[in-house]
């Protein structure tokens, strides 16, 4: 009996889903409309509108109740068709890849403790699997391995096929690229929806492994993590920060590229919390609030980024790229969205009170570029090749 997801366990959570946040929704909205406007009745004509708004309540309750139990009980069925192995594996195709990705970067916290089995875990991806972190897997899945590696992370909600986007048009990818000149790519996938600090530990971890299992001596690591991703690889460093001095593999490190990571945190996510913060004030629209509240911790992290008590590797020469829809990064638009999620200025860690956490950095900006054309751009090819020549 297999223990992977299958598209069964995807269905089971989406009916649930519908559930918990369509019928749920719904349900209280109805309430709270409901409780207002039988309370204006009331004022007007007495106890006389009792009976009418007793009798609705009834109705509402039986038809959301079963509509919810409906919903309930046939995702129960098919969670244990799931467990049975039912239906086709989910990370066979893309799409069922892409779709565990999503999920996972939205409740990903949610998931782990509720739905185990769709809860994806970090590790090193070739070929749309988890390679093992031990001599023989990663001489298997790297056989032409080269002292030099470079790492990629990926953003909220993605996973490591992100990396690809736009190949078709540019030829390239940035791991090929690097590959031309000596490099050894390796790509990650990472559960997103969980709390920074946390995916800080495991990637910490990770990095050990991997070089401890590396067929031949690691020289050099060069990091590049696309938007949240960057974040993470920061707060990787902090774990060793607060430990008992650099780990190994932390001495390795020598340059550190960052594409759209909002490091003083992103304007769609502040957004976002105060859009819930100012629906819970309405019980009419209360439980839209919190559909956006339900967001992973992942997602919150992003609200105020990483900011100085994750300091930089005093030894790795730091990159930050920027994006702005508009050609100039001054443009009013640009400063106020940025590349539609992160900003320029949070890009690169610098803000107008003086806060820089990248001293001496080196700062690239890509005009009409929006935040993810920034996994596939000509200029950071050309940026890449010459930073980790």
């Amino acid at each position: 009996m297999t223990t992977a997801p299958t598209v069964v366990d995807a269905l089971a959570l989406a009916t649930a889903v519908v559930d918990d946040l369509v019928v749920a929704t719904a349900r209280d909205t109805h309430q709270a409309i409901a409780r207002r406007t039988h309370g204006l009745v009331r004022r007007g004509v007495g106890p006389a509108a009792r009976p009418a708004e007793v009798l609705h309540r009834g109705i509402a309750a039986t038809a959301y109740g079963a509509v919810g139990l409906s919903f309930r009980g046939a995702s129960l069925g098919l969670a244990r068709l799931g467990e049975a192995g039912v239906g086709p594996a989910l990370e066979d195709g893309p799409r069922g890849r892409f779709v565990n990705a999503a999920v996972n970067g939205l409740i990903g916290e949610e998931i782990r403790r509720e739905r185990p089995r769709l809860a994806i875990e970090m590790g090193v991806r070739h070929d749309g699997r988890d390679v093992p972190l031990t001599p023989a897997g990663i001489a298997r899945a790297f056989p032409e391995a080269t002292g030099r590696i470079v790492v990629f992370l990926h953003g909220l909600c993605e996973n490591e096929a992100y990396w690809n986007r736009h190949r078709d048009r540019l030829g390239s990818t940035y791991g090929e690229t690097l590959a031309a000149r000596g490099w050894t790519p390796v790509y990650l996938r990472a559960n997103t929806g969980l709390p920074l600090r946390e995916n800080g530990v495991v990637l910490a971890s990770l990095m050990q492994q991997l070089v401890d299992a590396w067929p031949g001596e690691v020289t050099r690591i060069a990091l590049v993590g696309h938007s949240l991703g960057g974040l993470v690889v920061r707060a990787s460093s902090a774990v060793v920060a607060e430990g008992d001095g650099p780990a190994p593999w932390t001495r390795l490190v020598s340059d550190v590229v960052t594409l759209g990571t909002p490091h003083l945190g992103s304007w769609f996510a502040v957004g976002a919390d105060h859009a819930s913060r100012t629906l819970a004030r309405a019980p009419e629209v209360a439980a839209f609030g919190r559909i956006i509240d339900r967001q992973a911790p992942g997602i919150h992290d992003l609200i105020e980024g990483l900011a100085h008590d994750v300091p930089p590797l005093p030894h790795a020469r730091y990159r930050l790229v920027s994006a702005t829809l508009t050609r100039s990064a001054r443009h009013p638009l640009a400063q106020a969205i940025g590349d539609l999620l992160v900003t320029p200025r949070s890009a690169v860690g610098r803000d107008r009170h003086g806060t820089d956490l990248f001293p001496g950095a080196e700062v690239l900006h890509l005009a009409r570029t929006d935040h993810f054309g920034l996994l596939n751009h000509p200029d950071v090819h050309t940026a890449l090749a010459r930073w980790l020549a």
